[in-house]
């Protein structure tokens, strides 16, 4: 059987978000800014975390790596975006893309996994609070926050080998704004159908998985919380889950949309993905410390003692 003779592909061109052509200044003006506020507003959070020496405690643990990971998740495909922005190349090396796939679902696996932590963090202190120092004890601690990088690093390794097994030979243009496995596989010189399926289905089986547990967590977090006989009791419980639930909500709904869509649709994947690699990491540093006293008190501090704020007497 003669055998066909597939050149490889060194680099691959990004051709960026759908319909946005002529608006490439104004884009890129926004979502450097955006950029920039995600970077410096997850840097003082976790600035205060290590400089507070009250936050030192698992909730804030948590947070403190819910930071760094807001830190590096946009810092995969915002930084190549930016450039093609600005009217720099719009290539990206074999190497490149591969690496950008890897890292952003070895990120964004590692995320879920952590607000999964989180939820159970939560569970522990509301309706174990007495046991809690002695359950989420630090070596608990690193474990869970070791298992998440574990999975995290296991699952984008996994689709990383699965998505470029295949040969590519031809058409080297991705029709996003960067790597992700819908846009690389079909560029493939042989069959990519079954490949997608599984690729999909694995997206889709961690999040929903990933979704129940935290699901379940709060479920028996809601059922403690309206066992709680005083009001103040319930509102100070709710309140201690409130900054988390809406960071979950904005982590998940663009999961949702893209990967439970009936028709894809280029523009709104485009849109859902810039708000989940761009806008969500900026809202969890806006989330945490506007609805968090602890954390608003400690980054007043910080913020005293660089002399950015000018304490009134």
């Amino acid at each position: 059987m003669k055998m066909k003779n597939y050149t490889g592909l060194t680099e691959f061109t990004l051709l960026g978000i759908p319909h946005t052509e002529g608006l490439e200044t104004m884009l890129f003006v926004i979502f450097f800014f955006i950029y920039l506020f995600t970077l410096g507003g997850n840097s003082l959070i976790l600035v205060a975390i290590l400089s507070s020496s009250h936050l030192h405690t698992p909730m804030y643990f948590f947070l403190g790596l819910l930071s760094i990971l807001d830190i590096f998740f946009p810092s995969v495909t915002s930084p190549k975006m930016l450039l093609y922005l600005s009217g720099q190349s719009q290539a990206i090396s074999y190497r490149g893309c591969a690496s950008q796939l890897f890292f952003y679902h070895f990120l964004g696996c590692t995320e879920g996994v952590l607000y999964s932590v989180m939820a159970y963090d939560r569970f522990v202190a509301i309706c174990h609070p007495l046991r809690y120092t002695v359950i989420m004890n630090p070596r608990l601690c690193v474990v869970l926050v070791v298992c998440a990088w574990m999975v995290g690093c296991t699952d984008a390794t996994m689709l990383t080998i699965f998505t470029f097994s295949l040969p590519y030979c031809g058409p080297n243009e991705v029709g996003h704004y960067f790597c992700d496995i819908p846009a690389v596989l079909p560029l493939a010189c042989a069959d990519s159908s079954l490949f997608q399926r599984v690729g999909f289905t694995n997206v889709g089986l961690v999040a929903l998985t990933l979704f129940v547990t935290i699901l379940v967590s709060y479920t028996r977090i809601g059922i403690a919380i309206l066992r709680i006989r005083s009001t103040e009791g319930r509102r100070k419980a709710f309140s201690t889950c409130s900054a988390h639930l809406t960071a979950i909500l904005c982590a998940y709904g663009p999961v949702i949309i893209i990967y439970f869509q009936s028709t894809p649709n280029p523009l709104l994947g485009a849109v859902v993905q810039l708000f989940n690699n761009l806008v969500s990491p900026m809202l969890n540093s806006l989330i945490y410390s506007l609805r968090n006293k602890e954390v608003k008190r400690a980054l007043k501090k910080v913020l005293y003692r660089s002399g950015i704020i000018v304490r009134c007497n």
